[in-house]
């Protein structure tokens, strides 16, 4: 599998092919993900009646709010770090409810 390599390529191309509908019954969030560096930005995921939506943005009152640098987001995407990891080493910056932000892994987010 060829490594993604910006932000803006996983949310358009790949987000959508690895969302899984059914591993994502029951999830009704608003996960708004900011990703510092060059090839950064603010992109909204809406996760609702096992259906996903992205959009380049930021919404008002997201259930979830994540900050983390290019780099880091790259490498849990790409399957270099775990996300776990990453917030309790500090690399995820995280508002919202743990165990909301933890199912999201099993919907392809992560």
């Amino acid at each position: 599998m060829a490594l993604i390599k910006t932000p803006k390529e996983f949310f358009e191309k790949i987000l959508p092919k690895r969302f899984n509908p059914d591993k994502a019954k029951n999830i009704d969030i608003i996960v708004n993900i900011e990703i510092l560096g060059k090839n950064g930005g603010r992109w909204v995921v809406i996760i609702k009646n096992k259906e996903l939506k992205i959009k380049e943005m930021e919404h008002n009152s997201p259930s979830i709010s994540l900050k983390i640098n290019e780099k880091d987001y790259l490498d849990i995407i790409n399957g270099k770090l775990g996300g776990e990891e990453a917030f309790f080493s500090g690399k995820i910056k995280f508002k919202g409810n743990i165990s909301q932000a933890l199912r999201l892994k099993d919907s392809g987010l992560f």
